[in-house]
């Protein structure tokens, strides 16, 4: 696969999202399953992964860690600190919490389950209005002084936290939503990027399974499933969002190419540093999503998508009101 930089960061055009495998989406996958999924995208030229502390929470940094263990050296492995975890129940978090100290106890933790020496690239999970964003780039370069990080990473971050952020420490990526269904990035944050180098990674860049074209408004999602809780998933919303994915099945049937992977490489056709990180727990989806990087969309392409696209008007906030004020400061 094609390579691409974020910062000074070297990583495959697609990375693997490996949130689901163990959280968000329904019950825990097979963790045997899980780990031959990692190394068969490893193979398959993938190496980028992502993953977090509260992704379990904490199962899904020792599945990746073990999951990658023989194939450490071929391989970027991200995950994230910022959360605050109650301390009478391990599964559940109480805010955020970015100060250094914590930050440290985080990566120290997060070294041990990824069964590493140093993580690749360590992500701010969700800005702290309690924590200068100074003090947590200076811990954080802390840490790569002392070689147990390599680069640092902010997720669902503003411009103005991005640029005080890069001033103490180079951001070497930005994480945050981004998709042809969840398109806020691109007026402010794009921008800054591009002019201080800063690659950018979206996450959720098929909108959480909704741009496959294999959700409509009749699907059930498990009891366990985030989706169930999200405005944009309502049955109401599915609905009206269905004209989003005609935009993208049509130009799929002009490039022999599935929803999926014209909605991944029109991602990959907006900036050479854009590195989408598509979540599966299915190797036939890996190979469909590892497929995107493959199409090649024309700039008339890309204008008959964004014309189509202009005129549909997506139902439903990205998140409810009380998982939608952690994001974008």
């Amino acid at each position: 696969m094609q390579k691409r930089k974020l910062g000074n960061l070297e990583v495959s055009a697609l990375g693997l999202g490996c949130m689901g495998m163990s959280h968000g989406y329904g019950p825990a996958k097979d963790k045997s399953e899980m780990i031959s999924l990692l190394r068969s995208a490893v193979e398959k030229g993938v190496t980028f992964f992502d993953t977090a502390e509260v992704y379990g929470p904490f199962t899904n940094e020792e599945l990746v860690g073990e999951g990658l263990a023989p194939v450490r050296d071929r391989v970027v492995i991200a995950t994230k600190f910022g959360f605050k975890p109650d301390p009478d129940d391990a599964s559940k978090w109480n805010g955020l919490d970015s100060r250094p100290e914590h930050i440290r106890e985080v990566a120290e933790a997060s070294l041990k389950r990824l069964k590493t020496e140093t993580i690749d690239l360590l992500y701010q999970h969700r800005v702290d209005p309690n924590v200068p964003i100074e003090d947590v780039a200076g811990a954080v370069k802390d840490l790569i002084r002392e070689g147990k990080v390599r680069h640092f990473g902010l997720s669902e971050a503003g411009v103005q936290t991005i640029r005080r952020a890069h001033a103490v420490q180079p951001v070497a990526a930005v994480q945050s939503e981004y998709s042809l269904w969840t398109r806020g990035p691109e007026a402010e944050v794009l921008p800054v990027l591009e002019e201080l180098g800063i690659g950018f990674v979206p996450f959720s860049p098929l909108g959480r399974g909704f741009l496959t074209g294999k959700i409509d408004e009749d699907t059930t999602f498990s009891s366990s499933d985030m989706r169930n809780r999200l405005p944009r998933f309502t049955q109401e919303a599915r609905k009206a969002n269905q004209a989003l994915i005609d935009v993208v099945k049509a130009i799929g049937e002009q490039k022999n190419a599935t929803p999926a992977q014209i909605a991944l490489a029109w991602l990959l056709a907006q900036k050479p540093w854009i590195v989408p990180i598509p979540g599966t727990t299915k190797l036939n989806r890996l190979e469909e999503n590892i497929g995107a990087a493959e199409v090649e969309l024309t700039q008339q392409d890309l204008r008959d998508i964004n014309s189509a696209a202009s005129k549909i008007t997506v139902q439903g906030e990205r998140y409810p009101e009380s998982m939608e004020r952690m994001t974008g400061r």
